[in-house]
């Protein structure tokens, strides 16, 4: 039985809609959201994937993840569902609070 966050799929214009206004560096790859990431070097793409692993564990929601040196392509779907769930969603958002924190002490 799926969970209340797994739900139904968002629908085609919420997708699209979150997408333009929160999610604008994530884009739609079927039925996931796909985002690139690019990095210094590989110790550093490994950092990131460490602090995004550690939130989707405490989610309980897990992305594909592929890391090629520098850089890492991070997808999101709910599987039980069939495709982009409120789940991916927040996943997303949270994900891109960890890469802003990440430039931010990059710069400081």
């Amino acid at each position: 039985m799926a969970t209340e966050h797994a739900m139904d799929r968002v629908d085609e214009r919420e997708l699209q809609n979150t997408l333009a206004s929160r999610l604008r560096y994530w884009s739609q790859a079927g039925n996931a959201l796909q985002r690139l990431f690019e990095f210094p070097d590989f110790k550093s793409a490994l950092a990131f994937v460490n602090a995004v692993g550690e939130k989707a564990e405490m989610l309980g929601h897990h992305p594909d993840i592929d890391i090629r040196y520098n850089r890492v392509k991070l997808s999101l779907t709910s599987h039980d569902a069939g495709g982009i769930t409120r789940r991916d969603l927040i996943l997303a958002s949270y994900i891109d609070e960890i890469i802003s924190g990440y430039e931010a002490r990059k710069t400081a």
